[in-house]
């Protein structure tokens, strides 16, 4: 009975759900690292593989389930045995007391370990002038949550074990004080007040949406399953776009009765100056994308039907930064923050941040949108160069 009541338990079941849930989301993330690729006997035992670990996962969470319940009886039919012989019973107050203790001394290596492990592993410094005073005011945050988890957690385990049950000793009740609650009150109040201040004004002058001479105006389009780019010609401007002009040949849709668009141009990868303010123009075709740059901090969700832009300043070139890393191969990315589908992963671009002179360079090379598939798509009428004769004049003799 003891073990079926074990099992039966709400809480038992509930953590079995999660542990399950778990395995299910490890086994869908590896198995869409396979989508798209070819079939062969590699990617089945990747699969495979995915099955086995979300097995192995439960079976471990059963297992465990098991011993707990297994020792609890042990300690309960030892329990019962001291008082039966007469002997003081297990003082299971001081057990939880120390093993409060012994879960504040565990908890306080694993913090440990995670800043050491894990914060190695962050983001290098922001390559972006908006960036820096993103990372001012996430470890401003981080800082003082920081001294509050550390400081409320020593005191709350280490009451536990301090005043722990003894039958000797009475606990004093407050049923109400009000400079208690006043203190716990208004002391997070201000903290969050002034963090959440900083935040405004950082926010602000972040999303400062003053068109300014020189910007490099780009527009990115998020569909299943990668980015467009498109980039303005000489006269730096972008043509309009409409959905329902999207077609095999004309992937943006872009709108060719508007002149501006005659000399938009296609890229592969994103090619930008140095110093010089960027102007992402963003759209989606189909669900939700969202526009992920984490080196430069950019991230800005890309909605159907709802144009949003969002404007930065790349400060850290390709190169620098490979030097910086000491990674020859580093490369910025456009990333896709939204699970938006099966082959979500696929949704990767290149950024590569040079000097004005190599961006001159680079976009000299690109080619328009308006190429001789689309004109023929759109029935442009296309203009044929008609070779002109050299006058010839007759001599009669």
């Amino acid at each position: 009975m003891g073990f079926k009541h074990l099992i039966n338990t709400k809480k038992i079941l509930s953590l079995l759900a999660v542990f399950m849930l778990l395995g299910t989301s490890m086994l869908f993330a590896q198995g869409t690292e396979t989508a798209g690729a070819a079939a062969s006997p590699a990617a089945d035992a990747v699969k495979d593989n995915g099955l086995a670990t979300a097995g192995y996962y439960i079976l471990l969470f059963l297992i465990a389930c098991f011993i707990v319940g297994i020792v609890g009886k042990i300690l309960r039919v030892f329990d019962l045995t001291q008082q039966i012989q007469g002997r003081n019973p297990i003082n299971w107050n001081n057990i939880m007391g120390v093993l409060c203790l012994v879960f504040l001394i565990a908890g306080a290596y694993g913090a440990y370990w995670e800043f050491t492990v894990h914060g190695s592993m962050i983001l290098p410094g922001a390559a972006s002038e908006h960036g820096v005073k993103i990372d001012e005011m996430f470890w401003t945050t981080t800082v003082l949550t920081m001294i509050v988890f550390v400081v409320t957690q020593i005191l709350l385990f280490t009451f536990l074990f301090r005043y722990r049950y003894n039958a000797n000793r009475r606990g004093h009740f407050l049923p109400h004080n009000n400079t208690i609650e006043k203190v716990w009150t208004i002391a997070p109040a201000i903290v969050l007040t002034i963090l959440v201040i900083f935040g405004f004004f950082t926010w602000q002058k972040i999303t400062d949406s003053t068109d300014t001479k020189g910007d490099i105006n780009i527009d990115i389009t998020g569909h299943q399953f990668a980015w467009e780019l498109r980039y303005t010609g000489r006269d730096g401007l972008l043509g309009k776009t409409d959905y329902k002009l999207v077609s095999g040949v004309n992937k943006l849709g872009i709108d060719f009765k508007d002149k501006n668009s005659y000399d938009d141009l296609q890229a592969d990868t994103m090619v930008i100056p140095v110093r010089k303010s960027i102007r992402l123009n963003i759209h989606a075709q189909d669900v939700i994308h969202s526009v992920y740059m984490p080196h430069f901090r950019v991230q800005l969700n890309a909605v159907p039907g709802l144009p949003t832009f969002f404007k930065f300043k790349p400060t850290i070139t390709t190169a620098e930064m490979r030097t910086k890393l000491d990674k020859p191969t580093f490369e910025y990315e456009i990333l896709c923050n939204k699970i938006c589908g099966g082959s979500h992963y696929n949704m990767k671009k290149i950024v590569r941040v040079v000097t004005e002179a190599e961006y001159q360079a680079w976009i000299a090379q690109q080619k328009p949108y308006l190429t001789d598939a689309v004109k023929k798509d759109l029935k442009f009428a296309v203009t044929e160069k008609k070779e002109v004769q050299p006058n010839r004049l007759a001599l009669n003799n």
